[in-house]
């Protein structure tokens, strides 16, 4: 069975070494990241090889970390710009195995926007990824319009991952938990946090009325939806047309014609069930996060979904295959 997995990250530490002076010390990354910077660096080598042994036919890539947005203007245009030519030649000799999410220099929407362009057109890159807020904003934001509407006009579909939450927002709801920062990464991260902020993310781009402006966009988030189908249809009722938001469809119809949700990380039955049960089959992608989690634990997940052959096969590349035009 022919199997694509979408949130798949890379991370090449040459073009850290690109940055301006002065701007690394405000550099966030996760202890996860990097404990696993080898493997995110890695593309042809463990990486591919472990995609042979779980039997994964095709990874789509993306950059995982954000240094882009600590930078402004030209300067921001200019390094996703070579971050995503380095992306495309490292992936140029597999074009079987591996494709790619855009990464876009967001301080600079115009330029994402133009980034976008030129990366689908450029190099066949199937959309973009957008790694949680951008220096404090939401994309709810009018000034990133240009993104989405671009976006729209290619027909390619715009992830929004977790990022790591603003120092605020850390101080207040994620700091001084036990005896190290362990359990306070956690929390604040890949334990919680980023998870039911991504939801956040969702939602006030519901509100603010961006899917029926883009009524063609398509957006997918990871990780079983980011707590959003256990809310579901609370939310449905809480953000009804005509309850103070600009959308003027519901959550529930919204969220089933333009989100779609991978399973990236969550490798148990009963978050897909209730996945399946509120999102639909449709709207269900395969994924793993790798080099975050290990290709074979999803591969596990996957051969004990308890769903018919066919159905699987819809997730496990159906569903992707139509989306990213595969």
């Amino acid at each position: 069975m022919r199997i694509v997995t979408l949130e798949e990250h890379v991370s090449f530490p040459e073009m850290t070494a690109l940055l301006p002076e002065g701007i690394l010390e405000n550099r966030k990354q996760s202890a996860a990241a990097l404990h696993m910077q080898q493997q995110l660096a890695d593309v042809s080598g463990e990486r591919l090889k472990s995609m042979k042994a779980a039997g994964i036919s095709m990874q789509v890539l993306s950059v995982e970390n954000v240094d882009v947005y600590l930078l402004c203007g030209n300067q921001a245009r200019d390094f996703a710009a070579k971050y995503n030519d380095l992306l495309a030649d490292r992936i140029k000799d597999y074009p079987e195995a591996f494709t790619a999410f855009a990464l876009l220099p967001m301080t600079a929407p115009e330029a994402a926007a133009d980034e976008l362009e030129r990366t689908v057109r450029t190099y066949g890159f199937r959309g973009a990824m957008i790694r949680g807020l951008i220096n404090g904003e939401f994309l709810d934001a009018p000034k990133f319009a240009p993104v989405f509407e671009r976006a729209e006009k290619l027909g390619v579909p715009i992830y929004i991952h977790p990022g790591i939450p603003p120092n605020d927002v850390i101080n207040a709801y994620y700091s001084n938990i036990g005896d190290s920062i362990g359990p306070n990464e956690a929390i604040a991260c890949y334990g919680w946090g980023w998870h039911s902020e991504t939801a956040i993310h969702i939602l006030r781009l519901l509100l603010a009325g961006t899917f029926d402006t883009y009524p063609q966009l398509k957006m997918i988030i990871g990780h079983m939806g980011e707590m959003l189908p256990a809310m579901w249809a609370r939310s449905d009722r809480a953000f009804r047309p005509g309850n103070g938001g600009k959308n003027k469809r519901t959550l529930i119809d919204t969220f089933r014609e333009q989100l779609y949700i991978t399973t990236s990380g969550m490798f148990t039955q009963p978050p897909l069930q209730l996945a399946l049960d509120t999102l639909g089959i449709d709207n269900i992608l395969f994924s793993v996060d790798y080099p975050f989690s290990s290709n074979q634990m999803g591969i596990d997940f996957l051969h004990n979904i308890s769903l018919s052959a066919d159905q699987v096969a819809q997730i496990a590349h159906g569903n992707a295959d139509r989306l990213l035009g595969l």
